[in-house]
């Protein structure tokens, strides 16, 4: 096999596919720190978005091509012209791009949801594959639910999409549905009898809905497929997609089978996982491969006796591959701001002087809440930084008070401060003192919402360790997710709850001039 062949492309769908989980939504900001991290980490194809979803998808996926060098810009499009078009319109000034034109070809997606015969199927793929190479030099075509499909029906759409210009065929298993067994077939199917399949690259695009999405892209790979379409922690639809650490790692570790490449950075693996969970608000689980807390913790005294000996007894890879620092304790209150810069460039992240600053800053305020800071707690100043330090808010929390015990009624005093300067404050009572927060938080900023989830996690280690407070609200518009970093809980709650109400009351609409004079009690 030759090196070209031993290449896989890295087609990253974190701000399409995974932006699809429940609440995981991003704004613009968030989705352009996704994508430079992106880029910074190696990846080939960066899936920008649905340019036809929404405004908002067509405006961020313009910024990222924009703004975003190196790695190739895709949209994703429906097989007709509207799609193509506003994927066009997103993509026109990106130096390399990319349109992903789509349709199913299952018997449920054709009988149920499509109402189309195969032979329709067939004209409007191969139609949409040439309407998109109107515009477009780099088309993908991806066969929705392949992995349900007759294999003889799928081959002739594969072929003919080909003949279209397709320089790219996607076979997902858009469900979750195949077997390392039954997926691998698939792509053997294809490869035997497509003519013309040397022409065009084979994407594997699969979903964890069984825990097998790794394993199907693996099986795919070792059968001739040469992109892997996958995320930053397996996030996306319902049970997500295949995880890309997992991808890439694999790749490297057992390169002995599967015997291919990527163009990944592998140690910036870690730090692209942390700044994903916190833009989207979705935990990495401790025992997440790859990049889990505990994915080279080891606990079991035989385990540590091997580690001593010999690392390679417990471990098939060194956590400095993927990003993991080794050292804990680094600076104190005294360390300087070319001790921390050092620092930041050894933990993978690459700042300008103004971003350092910003970190300088905040690393002071918490040098004098703490005693001892961790790389964590230098990384969640960052990743916070990154993410809540961008954009305008409607709101800043000026101060709170709470009280709370045994026979006493929780109750919390709130000061805000609106974009306008006003000072509003407000008190409230609730089943505790966070519940008190949040009910005054929303009667000085008018926003109600239903909490769905709280949690607080431990960023590093100590007494004083600065606490993560993430919360999951439903609102009218949707359902959002808010987080904030603090040493004092009460405040990371606060905090995390104008987080939410901040976005909700910026993408709000102004009132009506009926409605202001309502509000004011005038006709």
């Amino acid at each position: 096999m030759s090196d070209a062949g031993q290449r896989v492309t890295i087609f990253d769908t974190t701000l399409r596919d995974g932006e699809q989980s429940p609440g995981a939504s991003m704004n613009l900001g968030q989705k352009l720190q996704v994508a430079r991290a992106l880029r910074d980490l190696g990846v080939d194809v960066i899936e920008a978005g649905f340019a036809a979803a929404s405004p908002g998808d067509l405006e961020a996926i313009q910024a990222v091509s924009r703004q975003v060098e190196g790695p190739i810009i895709a949209s994703l499009s429906r097989c007709n012209k509207g799609d193509i078009e506003a994927s066009w319109k997103a993509l026109a000034d990106a130096p390399r791009r990319r349109c992903h034109v789509f349709l199913a070809t299952s018997p449920i997606h054709r009988d149920f949801k499509l109402k189309l015969a195969k032979d329709e199927i067939i004209k409007r793929s191969v139609d949409g594959v040439k309407l998109a190479r109107e515009k477009f030099d780099d088309v993908e075509f991806s066969a929705e639910d392949s992995a349900r499909t007759e294999l003889e029906f799928l081959a002739e759409v594969v072929e003919r999409v080909i003949e279209a210009g397709a320089g790219t065929v996607n076979i997902p298993d858009t469900v979750g549905y195949a077997l390392p067994s039954t997926y691998a077939e698939t792509i053997r199917y294809l490869r035997k009898h497509v003519r013309g399949i040397d022409k065009a690259i084979i994407s594997v695009h699969c979903h964890n809905d069984l825990g097998l999405a790794v394993a199907n892209s693996l099986a795919g790979v070792l059968e001739g497929a040469r992109q892997v379409e996958c995320t930053i922690n397996g996030i996306g639809e319902r049970a997500g997609n295949a995880s890309l650490e997992e991808i890439v790692m694999a790749f490297r570790t057992r390169q002995d089978v599967l015997g291919v490449t990527t163009g990944v950075q592998t140690e910036r693996l870690f730090p692209t996982s942390r700044l994903v969970s916190q833009v989207t608000g979705l935990h990495v689980q401790r025992n997440k491969a790859i990049v889990g807390q505990n994915a080279f913790a080891h606990e079991a005294g035989i385990h540590q006796h091997g580690m001593l000996t010999n690392r390679e007894t417990y471990e098939i890879m060194r956590p400095e591959e993927v990003g993991f620092a080794r050292s804990q304790l680094v600076l104190g209150k005294h360390s300087g701001r070319h001790a921390l810069k050092d620092r930041l460039l050894a933990l993978g992240y690459q700042l300008d002087e103004a971003q350092i600053d910003k970190v300088f800053a905040d690393f002071k305020v918490l040098a004098d809440k703490k005693k001892d800071i961790y790389d964590a707690d230098i990384e969640a100043l960052v990743v916070h930084g990154q993410i809540l330090g961008k954009g305008s808010v409607a709101w800043e929390l000026e101060a709170l008070s709470t009280t709370s015990g045994t026979g006493t009624l929780p109750c919390a005093s709130v000061a805000l401060r609106s974009a306008a300067g006003e000072r509003i404050q407000e008190v409230a009572a609730g089943d505790g003192p966070v519940d008190a927060v949040y009910r005054a938080i929303e009667k000085v900023t008018g926003i109600s919402l239903k909490l769905r989830d709280y949690q607080i996690a431990s960023v590093s280690r100590g007494e004083d360790a600065q606490g993560e407070v993430s919360i999951e609200v439903e609102h009218p518009t949707g359902v959002y997710r808010g987080r904030a970093l603090s040493t004092d809980i009460i405040e990371g709650s606060a905090r995390a709850f104008l987080d939410v109400v901040n976005r909700i009351a910026l993408k709000m609409p102004p009132p009506t001039e009926s409605e202001a004079r309502a509000e004011m009690g005038t006709p």
